[in-house]
């Protein structure tokens, strides 16, 4: 699972740079985002803007994320493509979230 990690004014921006987040790479995708936010800010910023598909064994992973931050850090997701937002709706993850339609203007020169 690629992931492109940049820590900018107080924040880790972690960039998917693969299309999909399926049960083949879910538990590749939870390992390096501990790994990558272990000693990171308490605001986490996941640009998904690349990511087409997500089951739920993808789903999965991104809440397990969440609960591996712990109740002090914030998990946010932006640039959710059209199906991807779809998940999140449909299983009212949307409300468990804070989600962006795009990645913040602050911070798409920070990727």
């Amino acid at each position: 699972m690629e992931l492109l990690a940049k820590e900018t004014s107080g924040l880790l921006l972690v960039q998917v740079l693969e299309d999909r987040i399926d049960a083949a790479g879910a538990i590749q995708f939870k390992d390096r985002m501990r790994a990558l936010a272990a000693h990171g800010p308490r605001r986490v910023m996941l640009d998904m803007s690349r990511v087409l598909f997500l089951d739920s064994s993808g789903l999965g992973a991104v809440v397990a994320v969440m609960k591996l931050l712990g109740p002090d850090c914030r998990l946010e997701l932006s640039g959710l493509s059209p199906s991807v937002e779809k998940v999140f709706r449909l299983t009212r993850m949307d409300s468990v979230f804070t989600i962006h339609p795009a990645l913040p203007e602050e911070l798409r020169d920070a990727g």
